[in-house]
């Protein structure tokens, strides 16, 4: 294929994209160049089906690579990358999230869509870039895929929306939010994955944000098939098991009533238990009336149709949810906090069968996460950490570390959270909350939002207000058009619906916002309605956790470290360390606390007893305090020299006793008068120009 270039300016900037054929044994695979970021997206389809597998075997692979920002793997003894940052995993997610939807179902090849990073010019975000050029690769390559999706970033600052800002535009946002969209059956704009963050902002600031969105991400649907209909490839076809109408007859007819019964139960486990039970029982039917003629696994894909098909309907006409709850009913809600004895803080929060209990640690400003990554180095002072241990869906796997999901959940309840977290002058500790999801029946990742809340509070951390999070899910008939909206979704809903539509938030707005569809996508009027069905939401759970513990506790835990903070000249740092680390090391040794020193003169001491803490700061005052003339100190005499004594009047600082001043009379020796060790009362008599310190003796102790 010989070299071909196109253009289109969004925002303000051209989005460049070249076709070389440079992966040329993958499927698809193309560059695209956005400022001097630079992309290269390719993807693979295997020629072997695997058929019977129960999903659709597709891997994302978002790269980051260190040689792209012109960088080399810190100090480290492996140079090389190796396990992608939460980030990069998060930007996989993304990607994967957005072209899900659009493989053709039973497509059962396996595909992997990798996205590398080549160049980073530190102005231009890869993750939105990266989602452009995944679309592109699909779009041009032979696997079967029903794109292009386009995707943009939408800030909002000082009140104006920005389209596809650079990082400094992101910076005192008060809204950033990615976007994904398609192209309906009538050419309008469908929207098939969200992620975003925000300052509290109302509903109609995210409507506004999709609103002003709307025409970049067209042009590009329409730039994207432009490329195609020029070098794309033809479409691979997708071999299906023909229909077998005699065959879905019998099942329906055996099936009748027994699997609403099956599936409409309040239990997670009586359902699960049902549905294993009815779908065995049919695979022994199909068995006896087909031996040998290998339809279980029709019989297999026609069984969780059918499912689909019932949740559907009776969502959608009978407004009939599999346990017995209104269309925007929450499960029960329970709340608790203080559970665990000796922890900084935690809270447990319950919604029907899914429990999340969040613990907080709250350490030093030393404790902070190093970060390095191709686009982010420096240190993070809050940490939210999800873990969905097997137990918690009633499994048994291997307990190994963070999936992607995990890490993917983690990060949405840390965004939601964030905004909330008071700034390090206001609070200096850094702030690590774990979320162990005890059990799981739906939206585990919101839960962690609100026993997150819960555990700060419980903590005494001075949060702004609590935050919770509720995920909205959504039945349509694609036919009829015809939709329900449903809040707070449990399994059969998540896993047979359309939609997932997560929103965290406080009583002022929202905080983080994240939504991934099973069809094609949805209009700007399901996203408007879920919004303000989740708003509803989510002050009712906020009126549920606040009857157990409405603001932050007025004090710290007991348990927690105390920091005391004190500011020194700039100059006297070196001084507060010592040569070769020798005074701060001491201070830390007598005292055991924890001394963080930053660049201003500012100091943390941080220790479990705050009279150490205090010693401490003492102990530093006299290190950086000015001696003033007349002033009268007890020392220890450390130094004897032919001329005179050196006292150390203060720890660090050392001032001369001359002979003639150390009696009023004349001393042939030092040693005469005092000796190394000996206690003595002295009074500054002059400081000179460098600040050397002369005394006179007053007395020997």
């Amino acid at each position: 294929m010989k070299n071909e270039n196109f253009k289109i300016k969004i925002g303000q900037r051209e989005i460049s994209v070249e076709a070389r054929d440079l992966a040329e044994q993958a499927n698809g695979n193309i560059m695209v160049r956005y400022g001097d970021t630079l992309i290269l997206s390719t993807c693979v389809m295997s020629k072997g089906d695997r058929s019977g597998l129960g999903f659709f075997p597709l891997t994302v692979e978002y790269e980051e690579k260190y040689y792209a920002a012109g960088k080399i793997k810190g100090p480290r003894y492996i140079k090389r990358e190796s396990r992608p940052s939460d980030e990069a995993i998060c930007n996989g997610r993304l990607i994967d999230r957005a072209i899900r939807p659009l493989f053709p179902k039973g497509l059962a090849r396996d595909v992997q869509v990798v996205t590398t990073v080549l160049s980073w010019d530190g102005q231009n975000d890869p993750d939105v870039l990266g989602l452009t050029a995944a679309s592109l690769g699909l779009s041009i390559s032979d696997i079967p895929w029903s794109g292009p999706v386009a995707a943009v970033r939408v800030c909002r600052k000082n009140g104006k929306f920005v389209l596809d800002p650079i990082y400094e535009e992101r910076e005192g946002s008060d809204l950033d939010i990615v976007f994904a969209g398609v192209l309906g059956p009538k050419k309008e704009l469908l929207i098939n994955m969200i992620e975003g963050s925000g300052e509290e902002v109302d509903d109609s600031a995210v409507i506004g944000a999709l609103d002003f969105a709307k025409d970049a991400l067209l042009e590009l649907i329409n730039f994207q098939k432009q490329i195609a209909e020029k070098i794309g490839k033809t479409k691979a076809v997708v071999e299906t098991p023909a229909c077998d109408s005699d065959l879905e007859k019998e099942i329906k007819d055996f099936l009748k009533d027994k699997l609403e019964n099956a599936v409409y139960k309040k239990d997670k486990k009586e359902r699960a238990a049902g549905v294993d039970e009815l779908e065995a029982e049919l695979s022994v039917f199909v068995e006896e009336n087909y031996p040998g003629q290998g339809k279980s696994q029709y019989a297999k894909n026609f069984f969780n149709d059918e499912i689909d098909r019932v949740v559907h309907k009776n969502a959608i006409e009978n407004k009939k949810r599999p346990d017995g709850r209104k269309l925007n009913e929450l499960r029960n809600i329970s709340c608790e906090v203080g559970l665990l004895p000796r922890t900084h803080g935690s809270g447990l929060f319950c919604r029907g069968q899914t429990k999340s209990l969040s613990i907080l640690t709250l350490g030093s400003p030393g404790d902070q996460q190093l970060l390095e990554g191709m686009e982010i180095v420096g240190k993070k002072r809050f940490m939210h950490h999800y873990n969905f241990p097997p137990y918690s869906a009633g499994e048994i796997k291997p307990i190994r570390g963070p999936g992607r999901r995990e890490i993917g959940h983690g990060m949405l309840a840390e965004k939601s959270l964030l905004p909330l977290i008071p700034t390090s002058e206001e609070f200096p500790y850094t702030i690590r909350i774990v979320s162990e999801i005890l059990s799981s029946n739906g939206s585990s990742s919101m839960a962690s939002v609100s026993s997150s809340s819960l555990a700060l509070m419980d903590a005494g951390v001075p949060i702004k207000r609590p935050a919770a999070g509720i995920a909205m899910g959504l039945m349509r008939d694609e036919a009829s058009g015809k939709y329900e909206i449903l809040t707070d979704i449990q399994g059969p809903e998540d896993h047979h619906g359309d939609m997932d539509f997560k929103a965290a938030g406080t009583r002022n707005g929202i905080t983080a916002v994240q939504m991934d569809v099973k069809i094609k996508g949805i209009d700007r009027e399901i996203m408007e309605k879920s919004l303000a069905l989740a708003k509803e939401a989510r002050i009712q759970i906020l009126d549920n956790m606040e009857k157990v513990l409405e603001k932050p506790r007025p004090e710290l835990s007991p348990f927690a470290p105390r920091i005391l903070t004190i500011q020194i000249d700039q100059d006297k740092i070196r001084e507060v360390i010592g040569p070769g680390g020798k005074i701060i090391n001491e201070i830390i040794e007598k005292t055991g606390v924890t001394i963080d020193i930053q660049d201003s003169g500012l100091i943390f001491i941080t220790s479990e007893k705050e009279d150490a803490a205090k010693k401490a700061v003492e102990w530093i005052r006299n290190i950086t305090r000015e001696v003033v003339v007349g002033e009268i100190f007890q020392g220890k005499v450390k130094r004897i020299l032919n001329f005179g004594a050196f006292v150390e009047i203060l720890p660090g600082q050392e001032g001369l006793i001359h002979i003639s001043k150390l009696a009023p009379y004349r001393v042939n020796r030092v040693e005469d008068v005092v000796k190394i060790g000996d206690m003595v009362l002295a009074k500054v008599i002059s400081i000179d120009e460098q600040g050397r310190i002369n005394l006179s003796l007053l007395k020997k102790q």
